[in-house]
């Protein structure tokens, strides 16, 4: 299984940045500034095991892409048995 994990940063068309999944119908986080949701778009990607971070312009084409590390949570999610 591959590790298809990607987000877009797409302007909101009420103002604003949104970070999407490709094919969700949501947004998993909004932002005021594009600067901002791309950090969190980054920090989302991260947290998941790393992979690609998609950056739209404006005008809704990609002008640039970063490719994230995976990430190393501190304080990974215990079980309570």
């Amino acid at each position: 299984m591959s590790n298809d994990n990607r987000r877009h940063v797409v302007p909101d068309k009420d103002g604003g940045w949104n970070v999407q999944k490709p094919g969700a119908s949501r947004a998993s986080a909004h932002a005021d500034t594009q600067k901002d949701a791309v950090a969190r778009a980054k920090e989302i990607v991260h947290n998941a095991g790393g992979g690609e971070v998609a950056i739209h312009g404006r005008d809704g084409k990609i002008r640039n892409s970063d490719t994230v590390k995976p990430g190393n949570d501190p304080f990974p999610p215990r079980d309570k048995k």
